[in-house]
C-alpha cells in the first residue's frame, strides 16, 4: 500500500480488532497519541518540533499506556520503525511516569514485538489482547530470581532432574526462550517438566502453560500427572470439554486439537495466550502441519524427547536453537541403568525364529498334512510361494501367530503364581494381525473367557477414559496382554510391564528404543499389586530379528523425506500448466490456472504459515502474474507457493489422491507419454475396480464405472473428460474397503515350528553376568546350610555372634566352597568395609548392606536434594566428585583443586562453590572415605 494511512486503515486496524482492540474506543486505543519528545527519534516528516505523535497507544484498564504501535507503509521495511517505537516507549514512560510500555512496530504485513529490557525484538503472528498485555506487565513486575527459587523435590528430586531444571532456569534468566531436554524413557521427563512448571508459576514467570502431545492416550496420562503433582492448579480439558476455556492455568492438548483451536475463525486464541509450551516427544509430529502450532505462539518453548542424542534429527536441534547440536540437558538410558541403585530396569532379549520366517512358505516348507488340507480346500499348492519377509505383508499364516503366542506363554516372565504372564505388550504390524493374535489367545486359552489379551488401537473409542481398555490394562488384573498397532509403541507409562513381544520388524532406531522404553520403568516395591511380579529385569521376545538388524545397522534405516499429498497434487498442476503453455494448448492452460488459483484461495487463512506468506500468495493470485508467465515465474510457484500446501489437513485425502492420479494421467496424455499413460491408466482402472457397487451412492454411477473399466473409454478420452472422471469418482473413493481385490492378503492356517530360540546379548549390563552368578551361588549355599549350621542359625535368629564364632564360620564356609571368602564377598558386593557376618545378615535378609558405590551415590544425591538452589554447574561438579570417589575409593582435599575438577573451572572447587559450601563438601568426602 502506498501510504501509511491506507496501511493503518486496511491492515493494522483490522489486526488490532482481531486481538480485541477497538480503535474507535478511546478508552482502549489512542491514535496519534501526543507527547513531548525530550531527546529522541521522531518521524522525519514531522513539523511539530519536540512534540511527537505515536501512531497507536494501547491503553490498560486503568487508562494508562500499555503498549506503543509504530506503523510504516507496506512498501517500507517494518524494521525502520524499530528505534522510533523504542524512543516513543521511553518518552511516554518519562513524561507520564508510567511503567515502560511494550513496543510494537509493523508495516501491516510483518509485526515485531519488543519487550524492552527483557528480550530482543521478535517477529510475531498477531497482537496481544488487553488481558495478555496486563499479564505481561504483571509478570515483568512480579517475577522473582529463579536462582534462589526452590524446586519441589517431592515432584522431581533425583539429581539429574534437579540439574535439568536448573539448566533450563539459568538459560531463561539469560534471555533464551527455546530448550530441549533429552531424557531416556522412564527417567521422569513429565515429572521434571511439572516441577519446572511449578517453579515458574511460583516465581511469577508463567501463568498459563500448554503441554502438547500427539495422542489422546498421552493427553489423559499427562493430565493425571499434573493433577497428581499440582492438584491446586486448574487444568483443561475437564471431562467432556471441547472448546477451550480462558480461566485455567494448565492446558494439555493433542497437536490436531490445538491446530483446530488456532485456526478457528470464530473464536481465535491469542498468540500470546501461553507463557510456556512443552512439546512432549519432540522427535515426532512437529515438522509438517503441526510445526505451525509452535510458530503461532510467542512464548518460552521446551521440547522433551527420549531419542538418543546421537540420532536426533538435525531439524529438532534447529527448532530448539541448540548450538552445536547439543541439547540443553541430556540423560541417557545407559546412565540410568548403570546408576547405583539403578533408575531404570535392564532387559534380556530372547530371539525366536520360525521355519516359515526362515525358509518362506512354499511346497518344500509346508508339511504333507497341511498340503493335503490345502488340496481339500481347493488350493493349488504349487502356486503358494512366499518369502519369509512377506509374512504379514502379502500373506498371513495363523499357524505362525499361534506359535508366537505359545512361545510367549512358555518363555514370558510370569506373575507370582508362575502360571500367567505378567503385564505384556505385543507390537503388531496391522490391525488384522492384532485381531488374529487376539483370536489365537482366546482359542488356545478359553478358560480366561476372552479377558487374557485385548487389542488396543487408537481409533477404538473403548480404549480411552476411566474404565477403558487401557485403564483396565494399567490398573486391573486383566487383561494381561495388550496387543497394539502403533498406539502403545511410544509414550504409554505402565510400570508393571515385564514382557515385550516384537511381532513385527522395526527399521527406525528412534522408534525401536521408544518401544523398548515401555518396559524400562522400575516397579517400586511399595506399589506392587497382588498380580504383579517383582521387577529387576524385563524380557523382550524378538520374533523378527530386530536386535540383529540394529547390530548391523546401528542407526536403522534412513527415512526418506515424504512430500505431503497436497504438495504433490499442486505440483502436478503447475507442471501441467507449464506443459500446456509449451504445447500452445491455451484453453487447457487457462482452465488449470483457474483451478490452481482456486486451490491457492482455499489454503487455510488462519494458518500461521499462510499469514506469514500473505504477500507471496497475493502475488500468485494477481492477474498481472499470469499475463506473461515465464520460467522464472514457474520457479516462484514451485519454491514459494507449492510448499505452502503442507498446511492442508482438513481434507478428504482419498478423494484428493484419486484427483491427483487423474491429473497426473491427464498430464501424461497431454505430453503424449504413451508408456507412462498406459501405466497410470491401469492404476486408475484398478482403483475404480475396487469401488463397492453394493453401496447405494456408488451404485448410482455403475454405468460410468463400467465405462472407465472398458478400453473404449480411454481410446476416445480428452482433457475435459479427465476433469469429469475426477469430479465424479473422487468423492466415492472413501467407500473402498482396504481389504478388497488385489490388496487382500493371502490367508493361510499352516503349522509352523520354531527353528531357533536363543538369548541375545544386548544392553548395558551384560558384563555383570558372572558376578551375578557368583552371588547367586553364595546365596544358594548359605540358604542350604542355614538350618544345619548352628552359627548360621544364630545369625538367622538375630543372636550375637562372637569374633571366634565368626572365624569358625569363615572356615566352614571355605570348606564347603573355597571361593566363599570375606575378601571375595567384599569385591563382589563392592563393600570393602563390611565383615563376613554382615554379608550373611544381608543375604538372609536381616539387614540391608549398601555397597560403597550405593553409599556414595546416595549421599551425593541427598546433598543435592538438600541444597535445592545449587546451579547446574555445581550439580555437574558434584556428579564428577561422585564418579571420582567411586572409581578411586579415596579423595584428598587437594584433589578438588586439580584435574579433572579443573575442567569445570580452572580454580577447581574454589571457582564453583563458596567457602561455606566447600567446607560442607569436604566434610561429606571425609565421611565417605573414612
Amino acid at each position: 500500500m502506498n501510504t501509511e494511512k491506507s496501511t493503518r486503515q486496511q491492515l493494522i486496524d483490522q489486526q488490532l480488532k482481531e486481538a480485541g482492540w477497538d480503535v474507535n474506543d478511546k478508552t482502549q486505543v489512542a491514535e496519534e497519541f501526543f507527547y513531548i519528545n525530550s531527546n529522541g527519534v521522531s518521524e522525519s516528516s514531522s513539523n511539530y518540533g519536540n512534540n511527537n505523535f505515536c501512531d497507536y497507544v494501547l491503553l490498560g484498564k486503568d487508562g494508562k499506556p500499555l503498549a506503543v504501535v509504530e506503523a510504516k507503509r507496506t512498501s517500507k521495511d517494518a524494521q525502520q520503525g524499530r528505534e522510533q517505537a523504542k524512543q516513543y516507549c521511553y518518552g511516554i514512560k518519562e513524561e507520564q511516569d508510567v511503567d515502560l510500555p511494550f513496543c510494537f512496530y509493523t508495516n501491516g504485513n510483518d509485526i515485531f514485538f519488543w519487550n524492552l529490557e527483557n528480550y530482543p525484538p521478535k517477529k510475531i503472528i498477531g497482537y496481544p489482547t488487553r488481558d495478555d498485555l496486563e499479564r505481561y506487565k504483571y509478570v515483568r513486575k512480579r517475577k522473582k530470581s529463579l536462582a534462589t527459587e526452590l524446586i519441589d523435590t517431592d515432584i522431581a528430586g533425583r539429581d539429574y532432574q534437579i540439574q535439568a531444571i536448573r539448566k533450563v532456569m539459568e538459560s531463561i534468566e539469560k534471555k533464551r526462550t527455546k530448550f530441549l531436554l533429552v531424557m531416556a524413557t522412564g527417567t521422569g521427563k513429565t515429572r521434571t517438566c511439572i516441577a519446572l512448571t511449578d517453579v515458574l508459576m511460583r516465581a511469577s514467570w508463567a501463568e498459563k502453560v500448554l503441554f502438547l502431545v500427539d495422542r489422546i492416550a498421552l493427553r489423559e496420562q499427562a493430565l493425571d500427572a499434573f493433577n497428581e503433582h499440582l492438584p491446586n492448579e486448574p487444568t483443561w480439558p475437564k471431562q467432556g470439554e471441547k472448546t477451550i476455556k480462558n480461566d485455567r492455568r494448565i492446558y494439555v492438548s493433542t497437536y490436531p486439537t490445538m491446530l483446530n483451536v488456532i485456526r478457528d475463525e470464530r473464536e481465535t486464541l491469542s498468540p500470546h495466550f501461553f507463557d510456556l509450551i512443552v512439546i512432549d516427544e519432540s522427535h515426532r509430529s512437529i515438522y509438517n502441519t503441526y510445526q505451525e502450532v509452535l510458530q503461532y505462539f510467542n512464548t518460552i518453548t521446551l521440547g522433551l524427547t527420549a531419542t538418543p542424542t546421537d540420532v536426533i534429527d538435525h531439524n529438532t536441534f534447529q527448532l530448539f536453537e541448540c548450538e552445536d547440536e547439543q541439547p540443553t540437558f541430556a540423560y541417557s538410558y545407559e546412565e540410568a541403568v548403570n546408576n547405583i541403585p539403578p533408575y531404570l530396569c535392564d532387559f534380556q532379549v530372547m530371539k525366536v525364529h520360525t521355519k516359515f520366517q526362515f525358509e518362506g512358505i512354499h511346497k518344500g516348507s509346508i508339511s504333507l498334512e497341511d498340503q493335503k488340507k490345502l488340496i481339500r480346500e481347493g488350493r493349488d499348492v504349487e502356486t503358494i510361494n512366499y518369502e519369509g519377509k512377506e509374512i504379514e505383508k502379502s500373506v498371513r499364516n495363523k499357524g505362525t501367530n499361534a506359535l508366537i503366542v505359545r512361545e510367549f506363554m512358555e518363555e514370558s516372565i510370569k506373575d507370582p503364581n508362575g502360571v500367567l504372564p505378567g503385564k505384556s505388550i505385543f507390537f503388531c504390524q496391522s490391525i488384522a494381525q492384532a485381531r488374529q493374535l487376539e483370536t489365537v489367545f482366546d482359542s488356545l486359552y478359553p478358560e480366561y473367557n476372552g479377558e487374557l489379551a485385548k487389542v488396543m488401537v487408537s481409533d477404538d473409542p473403548r480404549v480411552y477414559g476411566k474404565g477403558g481398555l487401557l485403564d483396565q490394562f494399567k490398573t486391573k488384573n486383566f487383561p494381561r496382554v495388550a496387543i497394539s498397532v502403533d498406539m502403545l509403541d511410544t509414550g504409554i507409562d505402565v510400570r508393571e510391564l515385564v514382557n515385550l513381544v516384537f511381532a513385527k520388524p522395526v527399521f527406525s532406531y528412534t522408534k525401536f528404543w521408544q518401544m523398548i522404553g515401555r518396559g524400562t520403568r522400575l516397579l517400586e516395591p511399595k506399589k506392587i499389586k497382588p498380580w504383579c511380579t517383582e521387577k529387576d529385569v524385563f524380557l523382550i521376545l524378538d520374533c523378527w530379528d530386530n536386535f540383529e538388524y540394529f547390530k548391523l545397522n546401528p542407526k536403522g534405516k534412513e527415512n526418506k523425506l515424504q512430500i505431503p499429498l497436497p504438495v504433490r497434487f499442486v505440483g502436478i498442476r503447475i507442471d501441467k500448466i507449464e506443459a500446456a503453455l509449451e504445447l500452445d494448448e491455451k484453453e487447457i492452460a487457462l482452465k488449470e490456472i483457474n483451478l490452481l488459483r482456486k486451490q491457492i484461495q482455499d489454503l487455510p487463512k488462519q494458518s500461521v504459515v499462510i499469514q506469514d506468506n500473505k504477500a507471496k500468495i497475493e502475488k500468485a493470485l494477481s492477474s498481472d502474474f499470469w499475463k506473461s508467465i515465464s520460467f522464472k515465474d514457474f520457479d516462484y510457484l514451485r519454491n514459494h507457493i507449492q510448499p505452502l500446501f503442507r498446511t492442508m489437513s482438513q481434507v478428504d485425502f482419498k478423494k484428493m489422491r484419486f484427483e491427483k492420479d487423474a491429473l497426473e494421467t491427464s498430464l501424461a496424455f497431454l505430453r503424449q507419454e504413451d508408456e507412462k499413460f498406459a501405466i497410470l491408466k491401469s492404476n486408475i482402472q484398478e482403483e475404480v475396480g475396487l469401488l463397492p457397487l453394493t453401496v447405494n451412492v456408488v451404485e448410482k454411477h455403475k454405468a460410468y464405472i463400467r465405462q472407465v473399466l472398458h478400453e473404449k473409454f480411454w481410446s476416445t478420452i480428452n482433457d475435459s473428460e479427465f476433469d469429469h472422471l475426477a469430479k465424479t469418482l473422487g468423492p466415492l473413493m472413501k467407500y473402498i474397503d482396504k481389504l478388497n481385490g488385489k490388496s487382500e492378503m493371502d490367508q493361510l492356517n499352516l503349522q509352523d515350528i520354531v527353528t531357533k530360540k536363543e538369548f541375545v546379548e544386548f544392553g548395558p549390563q551384560n558384563e555383570a553376568v558372572s558376578i551375578s552368578r557368583y552371588r547367586e551361588m553364595v546365596e544358594s549355599k548359605i540358604s542350604e546350610m542355614i538350618d544345619r549350621n548352628p552359627i548360621l542359625t544364630k545369625i538367622k535368629n538375630r543372636e550375637n555372634v562372637t569374633p571366634s564364632e565368626a572365624e569358625i564360620l569363615a572356615e566352614e564356609l571355605q570348606n564347603e566352597d573355597p571361593h566363599i571368602t570375606e575378601a571375595l564377598l567384599q569385591k563382589v558386593y563392592n563393600n570393602q568395609k563390611a565383615k563376613l557376618v554382615q554379608f550373611i545378615k544381608h543375604i538372609v535378609g536381616i539387614e540391608v548392606l549398601e555397597s560403597f558405590d550405593e553409599t556414595v551415590n546416595k549421599k551425593i544425591a541427598e546433598f543435592i536434594k538438600e541444597h535445592n538452589t545449587l546451579t547446574s554447574r555445581q550439580i555437574e561438579f558434584l556428579n564428577l566428585l561422585r564418579d571420582y570417589i567411586i572409581e578411586r575409593g579415596n579423595i584428598q582435599k587437594r584433589n578438588l583443586l586439580q584435574a579433572p575438577f579443573t575442567v569445570i573451572h580452572p580454580k577447581g572447587i574454589r571457582g564453583v562453590f563458596s567457602p561455606t559450601e566447600i567446607k560442607e563438601i569436604v566434610t561429606l568426602t571425609e565421611q565417605l572415605v573414612a
